[in-house]
């Protein structure tokens, strides 16, 4: 289990990341403050920072560069409101992994962490990435990819994300407003009807399995209808 450390100073963010975080088997460490940030990053137990640039106390570049000091370096993914390519460059030139500009899904953000961790520890070959429906459908949650019979699927951030969530727990029926919720997060108010027709062109797409892959619950919502390979 790895060590997620959130240094946001909004609490509401800071307490979604945590329960998506913790759902995806990490470990959480939160703080609004950059000084307590520095306090836990010197007791050697983080494994990544997500850190929010803009705190009240110190700069969160000083929070950046304490981190890549650190031996061994500790990852860092940016989360921040400045999106212009400038700020971007800056965050990564100054040593971050990734640059996560708000309002984000949390979601996307836990991907992120999960690519980020895997490729610091020496990222799993493709012969590792899980496969469904006897080898035919194989997903790359961590590198938002799938793929079909061998063929890539060109799939928009949220179709990756109802896909990457149903075969997540193969079987498991999803409803509608679960999924809003795991794909798009706190920042997304609309209508959860809406992922139907998310569903409709991610079904499109795994012509002709789209209506077998993804299966529809009458009442309830959706699974994933092919298994996990072993």
């Amino acid at each position: 289990m790895s060590t997620v450390l959130v240094v946001e100073d909004d609490r509401d963010i800071r307490d979604v990341l945590r329960r998506y975080l913790e759902r995806a088997q990490h470990a959480v460490l939160t703080t609004g403050g950059g000084a307590e940030a520095l306090r836990l990053l010197d007791v050697g137990q983080v494994d990544l920072v997500l850190l929010d640039l803009g705190l009240p106390d110190i700069d969160g570049t000083d929070v950046l560069l304490a981190a890549r000091a650190a031996q061994p370096p500790v990852p860092v993914i940016v989360l921040s409101a400045r999106s212009a390519l400038a700020d971007r460059i800056t965050g990564l030139t100054l040593g971050a992994d990734d640059y996560v500009t708000k309002p984000f899904s949390p979601a996307e953000v836990v991907l992120r962490v999960g690519a980020v961790l895997a490729r610091v520890a020496g990222a799993a070959g493709p012969e590792q990435i899980p496969t469904y429906g006897r080898g035919r459908l194989r997903i790359d949650a961590a590198a938002h990819q799938a793929w079909l019979d061998g063929v890539a699927l060109d799939l928009t951030a949220t179709e990756g994300g109802v896909l990457a969530t149903l075969a997540g727990t193969p079987g498991r029926v999803f409803s509608r407003l679960e999924l809003v919720n795991r794909v798009r997060g706190y920042e997304f108010s609309g209508y959860e009807r809406s992922v139907d027709s998310h569903v409709k062109n991610l079904r499109h797409k795994l012509n002709p399995d789209g209506a077998t892959v993804v299966t529809t619950v009458i009442g309830v919502g959706y699974r994933l209808g092919w298994s996990r390979d072993d």
